[in-house]
C-alpha cells in the first residue's frame, strides 16, 4: 500500500511482478546448483514517465543470502556465501560503525573463498 502510494498503482504492480519474477527465476536457478536463496533486495526507480527501472547490485552476497542447500537447518544459523563472515567479524568486536577499520586478513580471506566457492557452484566458472 505504501508503494502504490507513492509509485501509482500501475508502477507498484509492475515493481511487485518484476520483483517476484526475479526472486523466483533466481532461486530456482540456484537450487538447481545446491543453493538456496534465502531472502535479496531489489532496488527500482520510476521516472517522470513511469517508466520502472531494476537499478543497484543485483542477486550479489551483498544484496542476497544464499546458504548450501545441504546443510540448511531450520531455526539454526546457516552457514552462508554472503557477506555473514564479515557481519560475525563486527558482532565480535562490537563495531560501533562509526570508527575506520581494517578487517583481518582471515576474515577477508574466508570472505572471498565463500564468494568463489558460490561463484563456482551458481557459474561453473572458478574465482
Amino acid at each position: 500500500q505504501q508503494a502504490e502510494s507513492i509509485l501509482g498503482p500501475d508502477a507498484a504492480r509492475k515493481v511487485q511482478a518484476t520483483a517476484l519474477q526475479l526472486y523466483t527465476e533466481a532461486g530456482a536457478y540456484a537450487a538447481s546448483r545446491g543453493i538456496l536463496l534465502a531472502d535479496t533486495k531489489f532496488e527500482f526507480g520510476v521516472d517522470a514517465a513511469g517508466t520502472v527501472t531494476l537499478a543497484d547490485e543485483i542477486l550479489t552476497p551483498d544484496s542476497s543470502r544464499f546458504w548450501p542447500a545441504h546443510s540448511y537447518a531450520p531455526g539454526a544459523d546457516q552457514p552462508s556465501f554472503d557477506k555473514q563472515i564479515v557481519r560475525n567479524y563486527l558482532e565480535s568486536i562490537q563495531f560501533d560503525k562509526k570508527t575506520p577499520l581494517t578487517l583481518p586478513d582471515g576474515v577477508i580471506a574466508a570472505t572471498r573463498a565463500r564468494y568463489e566457492e558460490a561463484c563456482q557452484l551458481l557459474t561453473g566458472a572458478s574465482g
